[in-house]
């Protein structure tokens, strides 16, 4: 009974769409109307800037790594001869809460059951369940967007990196799951196939990079600059001086003077 009420609690918990609720909060604005459209912390970050996409990254990520210890504690409120239901290992269980988290991320009741791509959920259940290879995933990631400036880039090399990283220390391992191997696999195709919009983007070119905090600073400086020259008047700076009208410089002698005016 305890098992089943946690996987509702993980499903419910993965479903709170916080990169909506910090642009709401913040700016007032849905984030769905906005940028790419996406719940996730890259439109957060476009729209809000850093430091509002890094707490989304770490809210996101608290998610997939409250799921996971809650059904390690529940789990393990069980008697050590007792029998899990179903006969399962509690090592399934906590399978389970992953999965279930990450689905209500990406299929969130709350807004339509549509949501964001889920890896920062991922990472966070999988760093509980799988810490070496999440590892190795976050540092591709990072490699691979700061060499591209491309968040989905990054993310997509990191879910391609994750399966493969997980068997290489499931094989080593004495205590080896082919259940977590299986869905390192499924959770890595399932994130791909979420970023199939930005992979069509990057086959046409027209994927946006993340730009510097100076490069931002300057865009939206020069973004500033047209709204005001869009609706100053036509004989005013955007400083707000007006300016002067043009010298009037004068005509140069004719070479074809008057005769009467040489004779006088």
């Amino acid at each position: 009974m305890w098992i089943i009420v946690c996987l509702v609690f993980c499903y419910l918990l993965g479903a709170i769409p916080f990169s909506l609720i910090i642009g709401l909060r913040v700016k007032d604005i849905d984030l769905r109307q906005l940028g790419s459209g996406n719940l996730g912390a890259t439109n957060v970050y476009r729209n809000l800037g850093a430091g509002w996409g890094g707490l989304c990254v770490f809210l996101d990520m608290a998610k997939g790594s409250l799921a996971v210890v809650g059904m390690t504690m529940v789990v393990g409120a069980y008697p050590e001869d007792a029998t899990l239901p179903l006969h399962l290992a509690g090592d399934i269980y906590r399978i389970f809460a992953a999965i279930v988290v990450v689905l209500g991320h990406s299929f969130s009741p709350f807004v339509g059951f549509k949501g964001g791509k889920g890896i920062a959920t991922t990472f966070g259940a999988f760093l509980i369940l799988e810490p070496f290879p999440m590892l190795i995933c976050f540092g591709i990631f990072l490699v691979v967007f700061f060499a591209t400036r491309i968040v989905s880039v990054g993310s997509i090399a990191a879910a391609a990196v994750f399966p493969l990283a997980t068997l290489f220390f499931e094989i080593r391992s004495d205590r080896n799951s082919s259940t977590l191997i299986v869905l390192s696999f499924i959770l890595a195709g399932m994130v791909i196939w979420r970023h199939r919009a930005n992979i069509l983007r990057l086959q046409r070119g027209t994927e946006q990079p993340i730009a510097g905090p100076a490069a931002e600073l300057e865009k939206a400086r020069l973004a500033a600059d047209q709204t005001l020259r869009d609706i100053a008047p036509p004989d005013s700076r955007v400083d707000g001086s007006v300016e002067a009208p043009p010298e009037q410089t004068p005509a140069p002698p004719s070479d074809f003077a008057d005769p009467e005016e040489d004779r006088s």
